[in-house]
Parts: structure tokens; C-alpha cells; sequence
């Protein structure tokens, strides 16, 4: 063996002993290169010997020096000979560790690998499950085509095995067999299949990987084990959670319809563009009434939600993706407070998420303006992340928030990282291209930084100045004139190129200019960059047409140096310039056009975000990362137009739950379990809008009491609490021992009933227990009380009567859910909203019903003010003889809870009828939606009438725009609210506004002293000109020299707290605390000057 092992050694080369070499002695010996490989050899074969001794305690130190020199990277494969010996050793630390050092190099040493196989074999019984994974691992590792048959009956072997680490890596090795031997993919799919039926979580990731790279077409394989994974995502290792979400992501978007249509006709306006009124509101009724979410959706985004709050990254990001890519508009916000978390993390984690955050930002705004300032950019930040940050705050400038960020973009500019600077000029002129009001401050800007000493800003400076002048040229000689001075001092060519561009299309603007700029580019004509000789002939070209008696030699002079350039394309711009301009026989066609063809109007440039056109990858991939479809790319298909059968998800029972279960004996003994799970199902139905029919043991129970109106309140309120109590764990002895004698009471009335409804009770109890094996179990008091009402009645009501009782509960559990998880609506502040209109029954049912303790503190009162002012809507001289105006009632809208109530008056000036008035093309920005009102068919001459919108303004003070239209023409209109009527005025007591307050402090408020006569600030002053401004409502004060104002907002309900606090002499102090930081400082910019006001 010795010798096979020398022969081995010579035939391995020189160069892999050096390493070893290295590792071998501290001292090399100066005996050249002769004495380095005899130590090395040396080296080796004294742990050779240590391999074949006869002592384990060698061979295993043998083994840790070899496997700890594999971890260095040092190259250890010469020793393949003398370890696989070892790897029918009985003493298992040695046989983990050369099943270790195998699975490096059986892949580089395959020959001497395949001599092994029988031990591999063997190795596959062992009773130890670390052996049999680490021997399928090795097996896997060898890549030799002719093993294929021995791979395959291994994988099917331990995807059986008992324990679930085998059968992990049983699904491993499936990915590593498919990339030797593709045609043995149908066997592989079997394997697959089986391996996806368990219901391990230590197999489930690796399985779903395999899955992913064998057959991700597959969708069958998934629906049965869709609840399942959706319910083991939570206990799953963290990249096995990366796996199976994304693969969860692409089947949502197969097998479920669209959660965006319900706020399409609101959001996405460009598909109703060229569609009539009439067409629309059809479309919008037929889309609006039959979506409901799929339970099995709403399962999917319920259980990924907690793994947003992962210690990976990649986790998060991936839950971030899937509510990006399947949630409902509404609820993908809650993603934006954990990506903001992970910008706390490396650099490499924040560049990805900033640039999946840049992308979303394009199209919801709304979802990161509350973490503007998390997106400021840091000195020690990488240029890649501050251009990153850059791009989102210019994504999120609006009106209320560019005058904080172009001061911040101020300081940018000075920045020592000159290539961020340059960004940052970039951004200033994309903010003004967007946003109308600014546009002449930045133009001044930037004007301001052509006096910079950094050339690389001026350039810069001087390239976007020529896309905002392209705008609005007429009004900016003067700058173009101070451009054309800069010539002399700018070196850098794309500025110099963008001047010349700028004289040239201006020409006729600035006539003494433009000729002596030409003449003192003909003298370095020779010495320019290419790309400025072009600009040059153009600007020679121009000047030809527009005023030949200046510049006819100096255009001809250029066209000449020009004629013999080194650049063929300047030399083909020449040739080309002169048969244009320079009148000829040979003159074609065209010369008679070329003042048109040279001084066309050119369309601005349109200065959009680079991540424009990402959103079509999905979120979280490399495709997306380069913007380039990688390989293995798998996209997100569109969603379906009518939902396939959701029945191929079902597991034996589960479409039992949505049978009426009559209460009987099975049922009382999975009452503990069936409470949650069966409730959970009607805050899914309340809160997708689902026609899902399961039913409650509460429910039941409400049947029952609907039989004995005498005991009606009385039972109720007393069901009530006790649900109430055991959902917060605060259950009463005494409670404890009503509910047992119920328990028994009614179990004895069930059993009279057990004949003629036996099957029923058994099917009852497996869609129970199958229903609860993934919930935990809850306090079962409230349920059996509600039970035991039920049995006792169950004989008295017929089976119609009770479907007729359970729809007129439906109100109660949708309006009154004891079990309202708050899953996807996070309220900041305990704000309660309006109390909804409850039919009489059940005002008795939810009398001494209290949901918590913050809706009996904080309650939406009725506006103290409201002013008469009106807005002009449309002007009669605009609108043809139509006039509207529209004003804020500060009522709660009819149309929603969430949008702002608004009331048009229109008035036809005109001595002929107008026809049909309605609302035509809407123009909104992302978030906002309205509601318009219907249609007037005619409106009298001299006749008005007084119509309601509802709007919802996100929160904003953004325009609402959108048409009014009659029967012959459309006007554009526009409503933008002010700040005060985006509120709802909260009744509160001095103690809990305090309390709120306190909560509010640090970057949520915002304070101004305001100066003015003493006679403005009495309170009655100070409360008329508050409530006149904002629609809010005032606390009770305890002391005179402070006044409070609380209110919320209309669209997130956050609190709105205003104080006004004098000070001594002729102060006050207006302090806001709210999380709205953007609504409070506008309300802040509009109370300050009316309250210092006489």
C-alpha cells in the first residue's frame, strides 16, 4: 500500500506539495527548491503515517490537521489515498471527519472515489443518521455519470428514512443528480413529490429548493401542500423561509385573482382613459362586486407577516417582495418600517434593499414618506449608497417635503466625493423638472454653482441648467449669456458641448453673442474633444442660416477643418452640413428646408429614475439587481383573469368547514380547539369580504338566544364578557365553574341527539381537528357557554330559521370582533372611529359590551366650526356659462371612513340647458382616490344644484385632478384641500391628551413662538381663529394660559395635538405632536401667522 501511495504522490506534481509545505515547517532550509519539496514530502508522509497506525487518537488528530488545513484553503487532495482507507473505520468522530474531507475532493479525485463505493453503500445502513447523510453526501459529490443508477436508488432510499436530516439531504443531493443526468428528471419529480408531503420543517426548505430547480413549472405539486407550507413557513430555517416564499410568491400569482382591482377605477386612471363615464361605472360595479380574497391568500400573507420582524435580511426582504407582488394595496404598506430597519445593516444588505426601496418609491410614494429622514445621506456612507438614497428622496419630493430636501441637497453638494456631488445637481434638477413650484428656485441654484471652484460641479451644473432651460427658453437670456462666459474657464467637454447647444438653439436670442462665441471656437477647433467639434458645427450651422453676413467665413473656415478631421464621424458631419446649408447645383431637396430641419423646437428631456422599468423583475433578484434577465430567471406570471378551482387545495376535510355544523357531541369535545380556529376563519371572511359560511360555536349560541327573547340581553352581555375576559386571560374562578356546569349540562342534552345526527358529529370533529392542527389552542369558557344557550334551543328552531338568525349576526361579527388580531391595520394612537349604525337587536345584544378601554376615552366629536368660505371650482368664463364651487362641510363622509366629504355647487349661467354633467378623465396622484357623484342629467338655466364627493387624500395635500364634463365638453379642475380638512375633530380629556402627548415627543413635534398684542390671546380669540383654520376640537384646559386642540387624521387616524401656551408679555408658544410630521409642519406654517395676526 505504501508504494501505491509514493507512485500516487509523483504522479499528484510538485506544486499542491509547496502548499503543504508551507503549512509543514516554520523554517524553510536553504537548500534551494530540493530541500523545500523533501520536507514537504517529509510532511506528508508523517501524516500518512499517522492515517495508517493502529491508534484511533492518531488517525483522528491526522484527520482535524487535515480537515483544519482544508478550511485554511490549502490544497490537501494529495492525501486522498491514505484517507479513504479510513472510511470503513469503526470509531465515528474519524468517520465524520473523512466523510467531511470526501465530499471536498471525491469530485476532483473520481477514480480513486469509485474504488470506495461498496463502503458508501454499506455506510447508507449505518444506525447512525450523521453516517447515512454524510455518505449520501459523498456519493452525490462523485460526478461520474456511471454512479447515476446507485445515486438514484440512494435518494429514493433516504427520502424514507426515519430521521429527517437523511431526508434533507436526500433533497439536496435530487438538485446535484438532476445537473449530472437531466432525463432522469420524471423520477426525480417522484421523489420530490413524496419529500413535499413532509412535514418536517427541517426538509421542507431544502425540498422546495429542489423543487425550484427540477421542475418549477410544476404547480400540482404545491396545492396540496400549500396550507401546510404556508403554516411551517414560520418554523423553517431562514434560507429555507427565502426558498419557500418566493415560491409561494410565483403560485399566489397563478392561482388567485387580483387583490389591486378593487382600487384600479381609483388608482390606475390610465386604463379608463379613452373609456366614456358610462363605460366606466359599469366596468367599476362589475369589478367591485365579485372579488373576494381566496382564504388560502389571505392564509399566505397572515403568516408570512411575522417574519418580518426576522434577524435575516433575506428574509425580510423576501416577505417585503411577496406583500409588494401579491398583497392588497392597502396592507403592502407595513413592509416599508421593516426595509427602513435594515439600513441599519452592512453595506452590501443596504444596497440591495435601497434599491428595491428606489423601485417601489417610483409607484407608492405614500409607503416611505413617514421614513424620509432614514434616507438622509451620511459622511461615511459608500458613493453607491448615497446615489441609492438620493434616488428614493427625489422618488418621495412633493409640495409639502422639497423645501426640506433641497436644503439637504445643499449641503450635498459640497461634498468632497465629487462624483456624489455631481448626483446631487442631477437630483436638484429632476425635483424641479417634477415639481412646478421650485423649478425657478433651483434654476437659480444652480445658476449660483457656475461660480463653484470644483470644475466637476460646474459641469454639472451647466448640463442640467441646458435640460431646464429646453423648458422655458424665452425667460433665460441672461443665463444663457452668463453660460456663454464660462467657455473660457470650463474645460470638461460634456459641459463645453452643452453651452454651445444652448447658444445654438438660442441664437436668434442672443445675436451679438452667439458669432463671437463661434469665433473663439474656431481658434481651438483643432484641440477640442470630439464631442465638442460636433456642437460646434452645429452651432457654425446655425448661425449660417440665421445670420450669414457674420458668420459665412467663420462657418466655412469650421466646415473646412472639419472636411480633414481624424474622426470620420465629424468628417461625415461636414459633408453632410455643407450639401445642407451651402447652396449648390448639386443641392438636393432638403436645402430649401434647412433652417426648419436645424432650428426645429426640440422636445424637453424628460429627466426620469433609472429604475423606471425594474418593476417588471421581481423584487429581491439578481434580474432585478442588474436590471438584465440572469439565468435561471423565473417570472412572475400575470394574475389570472378568473381564479382556478381552489377546491385542489383542499386536504380531505377542509371543505367540510364550510357545511353548517349542528352542535352535538363531537363538537363539545374539540370545543377548546374549534373556538380559535373557526373565529379566525370569520376575521378572514370580515376582513377579505369572503363569502366563506363557517360558522362559530358562538354563532350557535347567538341562534339559540334569538329563540327566548326574554333572556336575550341578559345572555348576551353575559357571553360577551366572558369572551372577552378569556381572550385577555383574566377568567374568574367563579366564571370557571359556571362555565364546567354548563359544559356538563350540555353534553347531557347532546347525547339525546346522537342517533339521528351521528354522522354529522363525526365529520364534525375531523374538519375540527384538522382546522386546529396548525392554531394554538385557546379558552374554551366563552365558547361552551355559547354552546350550552344553543343546545338548549337547538330542538325549538328549524334548521331555516337558524340560516335566517346567522345572517342577521353577520353585522356583529364583522362590526364587533372579540378576536380582532389587528393583522394588517396598525394604529398608531388608540383613536376610536365613528360608531357604526347597529340595527336595535343588536344595540340590546352589545349592550355592557366594552371592546377597550381607549374608545370610552377618545371619540370622533362634531366640528365646533365650519366656515362658509368656498373654493372656485370652475369659473363660468371657463366653463362655458358652467360654474362650480366646492367648500369642506367637516362631516364624516358617506362614502368611506378614510376619504375627506366635499360639496360642489354648480350653477348654469347660461339661458339653455346644460346636459349630462358628470365627472370625466381623473388624473390622481398614486394613493388618492374619489368617489364622484352620479351623473346630472340636465341642469335648468339660472338652476343650481349641491352635490357630495368624497376624496381621500392620503393624508396629503396633494391636487386632486380630474374633469368636469358636460354633454358637449370637458373642463380640467382641480381640488386641493387645506391642511385643516384633512382632520376629524377627537373629544378628550386634559389627562389623556397629556397622556398622547407624551408619546408624541422628539421627531413628532413641532413647536414656533409666535409674537403679537395681548388682546389676541384671549382664549375665545385663540379658539375662533384655531378652529377656523383646522377642523379640530377643543380639550377641556385647566389652565388659563394653555389652550388644547386634538383632532385625527382622516385617512391613518393618527392623533393631531395642537397647544397654544402663552408665555409672559406678548408670546405664545404653538406646539404640534403628531406622527404625521409632514401634515403637522404645513398646519404649523398656517396657524403661525393667523394667530400672530390683529
Amino acid at each position: 500500500m505504501s508504494s501505491n501511495s509514493f507512485s500516487y504522490n509523483e504522479q499528484s506534481g510538485g506544486g499542491e506539495a509547496t502548499e503543504l509545505g508551507q503549512e509543514a515547517t516554520s523554517t524553510i532550509s536553504p537548500l534551494g527548491a530540493f530541500g523545500l519539496f523533501s520536507s514537504d514530502l517529509k510532511k506528508n508522509e508523517d501524516l500518512k503515517q499517522m492515517l495508517e497506525s493502529n491508534k484511533d487518537s492518531a488517525k483522528l488528530d491526522a484527520m482535524k490537521r487535515i480537515v483544519g488545513m482544508i478550511a485554511k484553503g490549502k490544497n490537501a487532495s494529495e492525501l486522498f489515498p491514505a484517507v479513504v482507507k479510513n472510511v470503513a473505520s469503526k470509531n465515528i468522530e474519524i468517520k465524520k471527519l473523512v466523510y467531511v474531507y470526501l465530499v471536498r475532493y471525491a469530485e476532483e479525485q473520481q477514480d480513486l472515489a469509485l474504488l470506495s463505493i461498496s463502503t458508501f453503500q454499506r455506510a447508507l445502513k449505518d444506525p447512525n443518521q450523521l453516517i447515512r447523510a454524510s455518505a449520501l453526501r459523498v456519493l452525490s459529490s462523485i460526478r461520474v455519470p456511471i454512479i447515476v443508477p446507485i445515486m438514484m436508488l440512494a435518494i429514493k432510499e433516504a427520502s424514507a428514512d426515519l430521521s429527517p436530516y437523511v431526508r434533507k439531504n436526500a433533497a439536496h443531493a435530487i438538485q446535484k443528480l438532476y445537473s449530472l443526468d437531466p432525463e432522469q428528471k420524471e423520477m426525480l419529480i417522484e421523489v420530490i413529490e413524496k419529500l413535499l408531503k413532509d412535514k418536517s420543517t427541517l426538509v421542507a426548505g431544502s425540498v422546495v429548493m429542489a423543487f425550484e430547480e427540477v421542475c418549477p413549472d410544476r404547480i400540482d405539486l404545491i396545492h396540496k401542500n400549500y396550507r401546510k407550507l404556508c403554516n411551517l413557513l414560520v418554523d423553517v430555517e431562514e434560507w429555507g423561509q427565502v426558498v419557500i416564499i418566493h415560491m409561494l410568491t410565483r403560485y399566489a400569482r397563478t392561482q388567485f385573482v387580483s387583490p389591486w382591482k378593487e382600487g384600479d377605477e381609483l388608482e390606475d386612471n390610465e386604463k379608463n382613459f379613452y373609456e366614456s363615464d358610462d363605460d366606466q361605472k359599469e366596468k367599476t360595479d362589475k369589478r367591485k362586486k365579485p372579488y373576494t380574497m381566496d382564504p388560502d391568500h389571505r392564509l399566505l400573507i397572515r403568516n408570512t407577516k411575522p417574519l418580518l420582524q426576522s434577524r435575516n435580511a433575506a428574509v425580510v426582504m423576501a416577505v417585503a417582495q411577496l406583500y409588494w407582488h401579491i398583497s392588497p394595496k392597502s396592507e403592502a404598506g407595513i413592509i416599508s418600517k421593516s426595509l427602513v430597519r435594515l439600513l441599519r445593516s452592512n453595506r452590501e444588505v443596504q444596497y440591495i434593499v435601497l434599491q428595491n426601496i428606489a423601485t417601489m418609491s417610483i409607484q407608492r410614494k405614500g409607503m416611505f414618506e413617514p421614513y424620509l429622514k432614514s434616507f438622509y445621506v451620511r459622511s461615511t456612507d459608500p458613493t453607491m449608497i448615497k446615489t441609492l438614497k438620493l434616488e428614493i428622496l427625489t422618488n418621495l419630493a412633493n409640495e409639502a417635503n422639497i423645501s426640506t430636501l433641497l436644503r439637504e441637497f445643499q449641503t450635498y453638494v459640497k461634498s468632497q466625493d465629487k462624483q456624489f456631488a455631481a448626483a446631487t445637481i442631477q437630483t436638484i434638477g429632476r425635483c424641479a423638472t417634477n415639481i412646478v413650484e421650485v423649478t425657478d428656485t433651483c434654476l437659480n441654484g444652480l445658476v449660483c454653482l457656475l461660480s463653484n471652484r470644483d470644475e466637476i460641479v460646474v459641469a454639472e451644473s451647466v448640463v442640467v441648467i441646458k435640460k431646464l432651460l429646453q423648458m422655458q427658453p424665452v425667460q433665460h437670456g441672461e443665463i444663457i449669456k452668463h453660460m456663454a462666459k464660462l467657455l473660457d474657464s470650463i474645460t470638461v467637454p460634456v459641459a463645453r458641448a452643452s453651452i454651445l447647444w444652448l447658444i445654438g438653439e438660442n441664437c436668434e436670442r442672443v445675436p451679438k453673442i452667439a458669432p463671437d462665441v463661434l469665433r473663439k471656437m474656431a481658434k481651438s477647433f483643432t484641440s477640442e474633444d470630439d464631442l465638442v467639434k460636433l456642437q460646434i458645427l452645429n452651432l457654425g450651422a446655425k448661425l449660417y442660416l440665421t445670420n450669414s453676413k457674420q458668420t459665412k467665413l467663420l462657418t466655412q473656415y469650421i466646415l473646412n477643418l472639419g472636411k480633414y478631421d481624424q474622426n470620420y464621424d465629424i468628417r461625415d458631419r461636414t459633408r453632410f452640413i455643407r450639401q445642407l446649408i451651402v447652396p449648390n447645383e448639386k443641392s438636393g431637396a432638403l436645402s430649401k428646408y434647412a433652417k426648419k430641419i436645424f432650428l426645429a423646437q426640440k422636445p424637453a428631456p424628460l429627466l426620469e429614475s433609472p429604475f423606471k422599468d425594474r418593476d417588471h423583475f421581481q423584487l429581491g433578484t439578481l434580474s432585478h439587481t442588474l436590471n438584465i434577465k440572469a439565468t435561471g430567471y423565473l417570472e412572475l406570471s400575470n394574475w389570472p383573469e378568473v381564479a382556478p378551482d381552489p377546491s385542489v387545495r383542499n386536504v380531505e376535510v377542509i371543505e367540510l368547514a364550510k357545511e353548517w355544523t349542528p352542535a352535538g357531541k363531537a363538537k363539545q369535545e374539540n370545543s377548546a380547539k374549534k373556538f380559535y380556529s373557526e373565529s379566525e376563519e370569520e376575521e378572514d371572511s370580515s376582513d377579505s369580504s369572503s363569502d366563506s359560511e363557517s360558522e362559530s360555536g358562538s354563532e350557535s349560541g347567538e341562534q339559540g338566544e334569538s329563540g327566548e327573547e326574554g333572556d336575550s340581553n341578559e345572555d348576551s352581555s353575559e357571553d360577551s364578557s366572558s369572551e372577552q375576559d378569556s381572550e385577555s386571560g383574566r377568567e374568574s374562578g367563579l366564571e370557571n365553574k359556571r362555565t364546567a356546569k354548563r359544559n356538563s349540562k350540555a353534553k347531557g342534552k347532546s347525547d339525546s341527539e346522537d342517533g339521528e345526527k351521528e354522522n354529522e358529529k363525526s365529520k364534525t370533529s375531523d374538519s375540527s381537528n384538522a382546522e386546529s392542527s396548525s392554531i394554538e389552542d385557546s379558552s374554551s369558557d366563552s365558547e361552551s357557554e355559547s354552546e350550552s344557550e344553543s343546545e338548549s334551543e337547538s330542538r325549538k328552531v328549524t334548521q331555516e330559521k337558524e340560516k335566517k338568525t346567522k345572517q342577521d349576526r353577520t353585522p356583529l361579527t364583522k362590526d364587533v370582533s372579540l378576536l380582532d388580531l389587528d393583522d394588517f391595520n396598525p394604529v398608531s394612537t388608540p383613536v376610536a372611529l365613528p360608531t357604526p349604525a347597529l340595527s336595535p337587536s343588536l344595540m340590546a345584544d352589545l349592550e355592557g359590551l366594552n371592546l377597550s378601554t381607549s374608545s370610552s376615552v377618545i371619540s370622533v366629536s362634531t366640528p365646533v366650526f365650519v366656515p362658509t368660505k368656498t373654493h372656485v371650482l370652475l369659473h363660468r368664463m371657463s366653463g362655458k356659462g358652467l360654474a362650480a364651487h366646492y367648500f369642506f362641510p367637516r362631516q364624516p363622509c358617506i362614502f368611506g371612513d378614510k376619504m375627506v366629504s366635499i360639496q360642489i355647487t354648480l350653477n348654469n349661467t347660461t339661458d339653455q340647458k346644460i346636459e349630462n354633467i358628470h365627472i370625466g378623465e381623473k388624473k390622481l396622484p398614486i394613493g388618492l382616490k374619489m368617489h364622484v357623484f352620479n351623473p346630472i342629467d340636465s341642469l335648468e338655466p339660472e338652476g343650481s344644484i349641491t352635490v357630495s364627493m368624497g376624496i381621500d387624500f392620503c393624508d396629503s395635500t396633494q391636487t386632486a385632478s380630474f374633469q368636469l364634463c358636460t354633454k358637449d365638453d370637458c373642463f380640467s379642475v382641480n381640488i386641493q384641500p387645506p391642511v385643516g380638512e384633512l382632520l376629524l375633530p377627537v373629544a378628550m380629556s386634559e389627562k389623556d391628551f397629556k397622556k398622547e402627548q407624551g408619546m408624541l415627543t422628539g421627531m413628532n413635534e413641532t413647536s414656533a413662538v409666535i409674537i403679537a398684542a395681548p388682546q389676541n390671546f384671549t382664549p375665545s380669540v385663540i379658539f375662533q381663529k384655531v378652529v377656523n383654520i383646522a377642523n379640530v376640537g377643543a380639550v377641556p384646559s385647566g389652565q388659563d394660559n394653555i389652550n388644547r386642540f386634538a383632532a385625527k387624521t382622516v385617512h391613518s387616524g393618527s392623533l393631531m395635538l395642537v397647544t397654544v401656551e402663552l408665555k409672559e408679555g406678548s408670546t405664545a408658544q404653538l406646539i404640534i405632536n403628531t406622527e404625521k410630521t409632514v401634515i403637522g409642519s404645513v398646519l404649523l406654517r398656517e396657524l403661525k401667522p393667523v394667530l400672530s395676526q390683529g
